[in-house]
């Protein structure tokens, strides 16, 4: 180690559980098509995996192992209506990682 490290200018305080969460979701956003997802989400509220399935060129399997990450990230929810899921963006949690970025960065 260089003993001309220049002394911190402020803290950040992130670690453990949250640092965790926010890395998740970073890692979910950072795929093209997962992105590509969550535009549609934002602007086709309630549409369900076919309407995605549509919209982007890839398998309907494809499509549901992005959603399960996005979903275990925490970005969107799904509700099932029949034998459909409707999804949506899950808003506590965009709020929270929209509040967190602040913090960070």
């Amino acid at each position: 180690m260089s003993a001309n490290i220049p002394e911190a200018c402020c803290t950040l305080e992130i670690s453990g559980e949250r640092q965790e969460k926010l890395i998740a979701m970073f890692k979910a956003l950072g795929n093209p098509t997962r992105f590509e997802i969550m535009k549609f989400l934002v602007t086709h509220p309630g549409c369900i995996t076919g309407d995605i399935v549509s919209f982007l060129p890839i398998a309907q399997a494809t499509v549901s192992q992005h959603l399960r990450v996005l979903r275990d990230a925490g970005f969107i929810k799904g509700t099932v209506a029949g034998t459909a899921t409707s999804y949506c963006l899950y808003e506590e949690n965009i709020v929270w990682f929209r509040s967190e970025i602040g913090d960070v960065f």
